[in-house]
């Protein structure tokens, strides 16, 4: 390719979307190229919230323990009872005839005769029954009974407290657009050579 057929195509390129008197032969007087202006970025820091700000309820529950206590289950009772009386047996001789004469007919020699007879006192032995001790009501107290229980018993009550939370942050980096992309003609400058 010649060293003007070069020019000419590069003429032509700089044209680009354009029909110029350049490709159709002519001469180029000026010539243009596209020009991009890429976007332009940058990087922003910025705190964004995470969490917001609120209460948080701190809850301990109720301690119980157990406890033992004496009670009582049956009460005191009071009861009168016979006590029976004491006795002793005891002996002693009582004279039961005091003797002395009778009559009483008899048979001596085969003849039936009345006699007087003496009789001698009889005595005999006799239990009696001697009251040492009356018989009398005695008062009887029954105690009252115990019992030991366990029981549970509130030993801490629950606590409630509400504690402020703050609202929590973080920093965050973003890409933010400073310029916008833009789209432009530059002149291109021709050698002289190529003008011809």
């Amino acid at each position: 390719m010649s060293r003007k057929t070069a020019c000419f195509t590069i003429a032509a390129l700089t044209m680009f979307g354009t029909i110029s008197q350049t490709a159709a032969g002519g001469r180029a007087v000026e010539c243009y190229e596209p020009v991009r202006s890429p976007a332009v970025y940058d990087t922003v820091y910025e705190d964004v919230l995470v969490s917001p700000s609120g209460q948080q309820v701190d809850y301990t529950p109720a301690i119980y323990g157990t406890r033992e206590r004496v009670v009582m289950t049956v009460p005191a009772q009071v009861t009168y009872e016979i006590v029976p009386a004491v006795t002793r047996t005891v002996y002693r001789t009582v004279r039961i005839d005091g003797g002395g004469y009778s009559w009483e007919w008899r048979v001596i020699h085969g003849r039936k005769v009345l006699c007087k007879i003496w009789h001698k006192a009889r005595y005999e032995r006799v239990a009696e029954t001697v009251v040492i001790r009356p018989e009398r009501t005695r008062r009887v107290v029954i105690p009252a009974q115990y019992d030991s229980i366990a029981e549970e018993v509130l030993v801490q009550p629950e606590q409630r407290r509400v504690i402020d939370v703050p609202a929590s942050y973080q920093t965050v980096a973003r890409r933010v657009l400073v310029r916008e992309g833009s789209s432009s003609w530059r002149r291109v400058h021709i050698p002289r050579h190529c003008q011809d």
